[in-house]
């Protein structure tokens, strides 16, 4: 059952990118599988009654299918990738040519199904409960000099609170580390997170 295209997403594969080519082969699979095509968090994500199954996004060296709940795959031919130590749920297959899609069509098709299924029986990643993030001094002692930002800052979602953590401490020199505080502090006092 092949679905539909979303005219809302459409501006995503009209943009001037160096993985159109590689887009266009992994929507037309993606809408084979019969995923129903969404625009969220500015990229298409694709559906099955309206649970997010896998999304579809670029980057610099290279654009990826990311399954939301990607832990969850069996992963017999070992291309999901965890972005990050943190990132509990989500896996990524990465590409860097659109001839890779070709070749893995059959596999991406066989991971996409596996998701459905997954998403049809209603599974869900067992999540970790977070540890106590210890924050660089740096920004300790901007917590500790005003309450106003420690409190818009606890109000923060978990997820919003670990990326500034990772941005902050991703940081070698005390320098960055400070402009990026600096940075960061009127987002965190709006109540957004990095990517808001």
């Amino acid at each position: 059952m092949k679905s539909k295209q979303n005219h809302s997403a459409g501006f995503f594969f009209e943009k001037e990118s160096q993985w159109q080519d590689a887009y266009r082969k992994l929507r037309t699979i993606i809408l084979d599988c019969g995923l129903d095509e969404e625009l969220k968090w500015g990229k298409p994500c694709y559906t099955w009654q309206g649970a997010n199954v896998v999304l579809m996004h670029g980057f610099k060296e290279y654009c990826a299918l990311l399954f939301l709940k990607g832990a969850l795959l069996k992963d017999d031919a070992h291309i999901l990738i965890q972005q990050t130590e943190n990132v509990q749920s989500a896996r990524q297959i990465r590409f860097t040519d659109s001839k890779e899609i070709t070749k893995l069509k059959a596999t991406i098709k066989a991971y996409i199904y596996e998701a459905i299924e997954i998403g049809k029986a209603g599974l869900k990643v067992d999540m970790k409960k977070s540890t106590t993030l210890v924050y660089p001094e740096e920004f300790q002692k901007q917590l500790d000099k005003s309450a106003k930002l420690r409190k818009a800052f606890e109000s923060l979602t978990p997820g919003r609170q670990r990326g500034y953590h990772l941005f902050f401490t991703g940081a070698k020199q005390a320098k960055t580390r400070e402009a990026r505080i600096e940075k960061s502090i009127p987002l965190i006092l709006a109540g957004k997170g990095l990517e808001d």
